[in-house]
């Protein structure tokens, strides 16, 4: 149970670095559980272009003289977060700490004549070379911040008239706690939260917009084996687990959070509210 007298800042610290795994797991893993195949992320013509996230970063384009603008996409991946809004958009940057997301990125945004830059590092280390933007986009990276004060003032100090961040509305690996608890008696966190991050946001200074919402399933989910596989080294396991694995998740091929929140504030520039 995390101190209740904590500001959210530190409150989200805490939390975050309780979801750590013991070093004596780590040794004994195969594959480190923090490694992302690239492919997990690409962009495709499956991507949501109608979501809350989607809907918002549009009405922050909208609201520019000409109603286009450029978008700045942290932690990109593939593009999945912002290539969608190419349309609004005359630019999408890319910032990722993975030379292969960010190929992915470039790749996807030729097959769709995006223009594109990108900036290979870790956010916030790169924040003062990367570009402003009119609308910064942040999906699904926050869970992976410790230090949540700089990451999310960096994102502000990047944009120009919104920033626009979406995280599922508890921790991503919350649902394989059961399979922890069952493999290696470990019991994990219950925060942060997404309403954490809210709290964190309103203590910068900023007062945000809250869209809580049901993610749609993309049409090709991992295969049971693919299933299989990833949760095992999430689980810091070997592969002669993968029977257990398999079942002890049930008929489910799908244990990611569906229910997500959007956060969204708009940004005053060179004295000029967009509001």
């Amino acid at each position: 149970m995390l101190n209740a007298t904590l500001d959210p800042l530190q409150r989200w610290r805490e939390a975050a670095l309780g979801w750590g795994i013991p070093q004596h797991l780590l040794d004994r893993a195969p594959v480190s559980p923090w490694v992302h195949a690239p492919a997990m992320f690409r962009s495709g013509a499956d991507d949501p272009t109608d979501t809350p996230s989607m809907a918002m970063a549009r009405e922050a384009l909208g609201r520019l003289p000409d109603g286009i603008g450029s978008v700045l996409d942290i932690g990109c991946g593939g593009g999945r977060s912002s290539l969608p809004l190419a349309g609004a958009a005359r630019l999408v940057i890319g910032v990722d700490h993975h030379q292969a997301m960010l190929d992915q990125f470039r790749d996807a945004a030729a097959a769709q004549s995006v223009d594109v830059a990108t900036v290979l590092g870790t956010w916030p280390d790169v924040a003062e070379q990367t570009p402003s933007a009119d609308v910064v986009v942040c999906h699904h990276v926050a869970y992976n911040v410790v230090e949540i004060g700089p990451f999310v003032s960096a994102l502000h100090a990047c944009a120009e008239t919104a920033v626009i961040v979406e995280l599922t509305a508890t921790h991503p690996q919350s649902s394989l706690a059961p399979l922890w608890r069952h493999f290696w008696d470990l019991d994990r966190p219950t925060e942060p939260t997404a309403a954490t991050f809210v709290d964190v946001v309103r203590h910068l200074g900023h007062e945000p917009t809250v869209h809580r919402w049901t993610r749609p399933q993309r049409s090709a989910p991992m295969t049971r084996p693919e299933l299989v596989a990833n949760l095992r080294q999430r689980l810091c396991l070997t592969d002669d687990r993968d029977a257990e694995i398999d079942r002890l998740i049930g008929p489910t091929t799908r244990l990611s959070a569906d229910q997500v929140v959007t956060v969204g504030w708009l940004v005053q520039t060179q004295g000029r509210s967009v509001h």
